[in-house]
């Protein structure tokens, strides 16, 4: 039994690793990670348009906050 697992596990193995280069040898690897960049830009740049809205509503907040809610 144990030998057996022992082959399930390495021929496994195996076809992970050729599946994994199968995708980096294609151009979807580059794509998804350029448009995760993209993505998150985006979304940081929300993020900071907002925060500069209320900037002082958000200094207010953490005034009264209690002690272990500031972050």
């Amino acid at each position: 039994m144990s030998m057996r697992d022992g082959i399930f596990t390495t021929v496994a193995v195996a076809l992970s690793g050729v599946a994994v280069a199968g995708l980096l040898a294609t151009d979807a690897y580059s794509q998804a990670a350029g448009a995760e960049a993209r993505g998150l830009k985006a979304l940081s740049m929300q993020v900071e348009m907002r925060c500069d809205a209320c900037a002082e509503e958000a200094a207010g907040r953490l005034a009264v906050a209690p002690e272990g809610d500031r972050q």
